[in-house]
């Protein structure tokens, strides 16, 4: 805390910035940004493949981010940049979080560890600091800026999604998971509905391959396991609970029901709680001699 905000001149708080960016935080994002992707895949040693990376994202983001014309592209790196620049200083306060993700998508999808020696997990936990730092709503988690404000909540599901891994009998959970973070996230058409039935379909995932049966049901399958894994019953309780609200006959997951007053909040809850659970599944589980 600095000198000014000890004796109460200037605040220390800030609102939580949901639809809103404030100098201090596209500032910040912008530094990170700037050093530890431009700069970076900007370093031209000679090597062609550092030559191939650099070209490689201004191509697709003049081709694909923008829909422009590829000869627009500056023939000068430096100019390059200032146009980079130029876009992330747009009026339109999602413009940095567009770019950003934009880059989430070129960095997945190319070899630019490779070719550009860009540490992914250091970058992700560049912008998550100044995120955090500027109070925004918002965090990079599994390569996407998610809607997450609460540092405890954005645990749980990373948590979950990093201790089950893609290649594992447990694929198919994070896969639900995954899927659920994704549909939450989409700013243009947000999926609630579907984030939640993805969310309760992981949790039923991981219960049917502790319980050795893909036929049960969540219900079922918690039943089978309450046992082995000695599961209070009040969490038993609750989780059958949810797995109600999602999947009786007035149940989101049923096929007629159209559930119109679902929000944030609700796919929100819906997806930490089943990562606290899946979290609370695999400790137990393993705790149990149970390996996946």
């Amino acid at each position: 805390m600095l000198f000014s905000q000890r004796i109460g001149i200037t605040s220390s708080k800030k609102a939580i910035q949901l639809d809103s960016i404030d100098v201090e935080l596209r500032n910040g994002l912008w530094n990170i940004f700037r050093h530890s992707f431009l700069e970076k895949i900007g370093k031209l040693h000679g090597r062609t493949e550092d030559l191939y990376a650099s070209e490689l994202y201004f191509i697709s983001f003049w081709h694909n981010f923008l829909k422009s014309k590829i000869e627009d592209i500056p023939y000068h790196y430096s100019d390059a940049i200032k146009n980079m620049r130029e876009l992330f200083y747009s009026p339109l306060w999602y413009r940095p979080y567009d770019i950003i993700d934009f880059t989430y998508s070129e960095i997945g999808s190319k070899k630019y560890e490779q070719y550009a020696h860009i540490d992914i997990d250091n970058l992700t936990s560049a912008f998550n600091i100044v995120l955090e730092r500027e109070f925004s709503a918002y965090r990079i988690i599994n390569h996407r800026i998610t809607p997450i404000s609460n540092e405890l909540e954005i645990n749980e599901i990373t948590d979950a999604i990093n201790s089950i891994g893609n290649f594992t009998p447990l694929s198919v959970c994070n896969e639900h998971l995954t899927s659920a973070l994704e549909k939450l996230s989409d700013r243009n058409n947000p999926d609630y509905r579907n984030s939640i039935k993805e969310s309760i379909s992981a949790v039923e995932a991981v219960a049917k391959i502790i319980s050795g049966s893909d036929k049960d049901t969540l219900g079922s399958a918690i039943d089978k396991i309450k046992g082995k894994l000695k599961i209070h019953s009040s969490l038993e309780k609750a989780i059958k609970n949810i797995y109600g609200y999602t999947s009786d006959s007035n149940g989101i997951r049923h096929a007629l029901t159209e559930e119109n007053n679902l929000d944030f909040e609700d796919a929100k809850y819906m997806l930490v709680s089943c990562s606290s659970f899946i979290n609370y599944l695999i400790v137990k589980a393993d705790k149990s001699g149970i390996k996946f």
